[in-house]
């Protein structure tokens, strides 16, 4: 999935992709967004209006830290 917006209480930026873990019942998601490494950086509870699914070729970009 990919975030519509920030999340910069835990360094996530709009376009960040996660993958979902778990699809609660009533509807959203369990995101968990990692680094190269596959250490978590954020499990987040998201609604469907928050994220959009990655579908079709994607360019994934990293992003130069410090």
């Amino acid at each position: 999935m990919v975030l519509k917006r920030d999340h910069r209480e835990v360094g996530l930026e709009a376009g960040d992709v996660g993958t979902v873990v778990l699809v609660y019942p009533k509807g959203g998601y369990m995101v968990e967004f990692v680094d190269h490494e596959g250490n978590t950086l954020a499990l987040l509870d998201l609604k469907e209006d928050e994220v959009l699914p990655l579908r079709g070729p994607a360019l994934l970009r990293a992003k130069v830290l410090g």
